[in-house]
């Protein structure tokens, strides 16, 4: 009777003390562009109806998730969309001074640059970044008669926005185009109406990306990338980054993956697993980002989609 008592009382703790133990947690960060929000709902997707896992997904830029998952309390566990090397001074910081966040070993590749649509490129022989600062082309992209044209570079907290910004500076811009900051739909928007009144408008693109199924434009040439000739200070080393700056050459070709707290290994030790595994293509993203963009598909059933329609990749990536 004892062992039976023993035995019952082992199973009441085990069974009750289950769901404090075993229900693993994540919380993921989520950017503003596109192409990470669909990549949030993706791993997410993939914890809740794979490993039965509870999800929250938390807003915030770059410094945001990767401070969170620093301090390792679970108030951010993963970035997933790093840009490398843009948010390189992050990853230097947190991965490998402080150790205090993985990066992962498997990446996609990305290009960035600046575009135009194809009809307004045609119609003005624009081919080049440096076309941007003929006084008619720049005439052209004036929409609020301020004698300079308006190129989107980014959104604000955007590692990129500000190696754009001092793009335009170094490329010699600056005196016929006025770089602008704002949310990506802004520009999403912009470009739609530019191109359906027939006018002229520059925006930083980057592939993958939506805008490549939504519309036809053409990225610009760009002086080739060159080491000697990019040298960029981001505001998180440096108060005079913009001062300290110098960038006129192309960006190297990307490689974008995610990262997340180390302290995940220890509360979540299934969910890191599968992190290490996971695995997307540039292709992948675009067509996520067009779903969400171009179809204006909510993120999560877009996931939730392509989880049910890939079983065998998702298997994979936990190891089944």
């Amino acid at each position: 009777m004892k062992n039976i008592k023993m035995l019952a009382a082992a199973a009441f703790v085990g069974v009750f003390g289950m769901p404090a133990n075993a229900v693993e947690e994540v919380k993921i960060g989520v950017p503003s562009w596109t192409g990470a929000q669909a990549i949030a709902n993706l791993l997410g997707a993939v914890v809740e109806l794979k490993i039965g896992g509870k999800v929250e997904y938390v807003p915030g830029n770059n410094a945001t998730i990767f401070q969170a998952m620093d301090q390792g309390k679970g108030d951010i566990d993963v970035h997933p969309d790093v840009w490398l090397p843009n948010q390189e001074s992050f990853t230097k910081k947190y991965v490998e001074e402080n150790g205090t966040v993985t990066l992962s070993s498997n990446s996609y590749e990305g290009n960035q640059g600046y575009c135009v649509s194809k009809d307004f490129g045609e119609a003005n022989s624009i081919t080049d970044i440096a076309d941007l600062g003929r006084p008619d082309v720049a005439a052209l992209m004036d929409s609020d008669g301020n004698g300079k044209g308006e190129m989107w570079i980014g959104a604000p907290g955007w590692a990129s926005a500000n190696v754009n910004e001092v793009k335009v500076r170094d490329y010699g811009l600056l005196d016929f185009i006025e770089p602008i900051r704002a949310e990506e739909s802004v520009k999403t928007a912009r470009v739609k109406d530019s191109i359906a009144k027939g006018e002229g408008y520059a925006f930083y693109c980057y592939k993958p990306h939506a805008i490549w199924y939504m519309f036809d434009v053409k990225m610009l040439s760009e002086p080739r990338h060159d080491p000697e000739r990019y040298k960029m200070v981001q505001p998180s080393d440096s108060a005079d980054w913009y001062e300290d700056s110098f960038v006129a050459s192309k960006d190297a070709l990307k490689n974008v993956q995610i990262a997340w707290s180390n302290s995940l290994v220890e509360r979540s030790p299934a969910i890191a697993e599968f992190f290490a595994n996971f695995a997307l293509t540039a292709d992948d993203v675009s067509g996520f980002a067009f779903e969400i963009s171009g179809n204006g598909r909510d993120p999560a059933d877009v996931a939730r989609e392509w989880v049910e329609n890939n079983s065998d990749r998702v298997d994979s990536w936990l190891g089944l």
